[in-house]
């Protein structure tokens, strides 16, 4: 009654109530924001992967558009533009065991096969182990059965990367030869003389070296490019030349 028959105090009671559920509106919207944040996230992979195959794709054409020398013997499109990515969602990951692994919802029905690269927009993942109909598992850098061939950006050095069993952060960089230099921060890639991997992917940065007075070669901590604690899409790679380099390679392994 006294709301009804009050001028001020009816205009009170309005303005408290529409603030009320202008909260209630805010925490809804807030609230299906959320929930459409995971199918956002997914779209905005997808779209990312397939821009990537599509710049890929123009570099191709440029390439195949563009005069042979006449010193030239041979054209042929360099490697780096003989792959292409497949996206996926991480649906499981361990990262508190010896032998992590990562399983995602992509599998030969996508065109997954084993040892194909992962990685995802902050470097190297893993290398594809095992494939089911519509699942993959991933055999992580955190995982002491993958070792990868990397390079150090600076000069060039390549050696080769494997987790020691302990810290999510970190792995270990060996085959660095004393006479090299070195410095804190310097940028690990990809060498490419994994096949399962193009040249020059992030793989992490010197996070500490040591070498003693009897050492031939470098202790190198390396910092990882990939937090594998909060990963959640990944890149699938597919090098098109992957098994014939494969076959070739068998082939010349055998003896006369």
């Amino acid at each position: 009654m006294v709301i009804k028959n009050e001028n001020y105090q009816r205009s009170i009671f309005l303005t408290s109530g529409n603030e009320v559920v202008s909260t209630l509106y805010d925490w809804d919207n807030s609230f299906f924001e959320f929930l459409n944040l995971k199918t956002a996230n997914k779209n905005l992979s997808e779209e990312n992967t397939t821009l990537k195959n599509q710049v890929i794709k123009l570099k191709n054409e440029l390439a195949v558009l563009h005069p042979i020398r006449r010193d030239s013997i041979d054209f042929r499109i360099p490697p780096e533009m003989q792959y292409r990515f497949i996206s996926a969602k991480v649906i499981n990951c361990s990262t508190n065991k010896l032998q992590n692994y990562i399983t995602i919802d992509r599998g030969s029905k996508d065109g997954i096969k084993p040892d194909m690269g992962v990685v995802n927009n902050d470097g190297v993942v893993g290398i594809v182990k095992n494939v089911s109909d519509n699942f993959a598992v991933v055999i992580p850098i955190l995982n002491p059965k993958l070792e990868i061939s990397c390079r150090l950006k600076r000069n060039n050095y390549i050696g080769a990367l494997m987790w020691n069993g302990e810290d999510t952060r970190y792995a270990n960089l060996t085959d660095i030869a004393r006479h090299v230099e070195l410095s804190l921060g310097d940028t690990l890639i990809t060498s490419g003389l994994t096949p399962s991997f193009p040249e020059g992917i992030p793989v992490g940065r010197v996070e500490d070296f040591k070498l003693n007075q009897s050492d031939a070669y470098y202790s190198i901590k390396v910092e990882l490019a990939v937090d594998f604690k909060t990963i959640s899409y990944v890149k699938i790679i597919n090098y098109l030349n992957f098994k014939e380099q494969r076959d070739l390679e068998k082939v010349s392994e055998e003896p006369n």
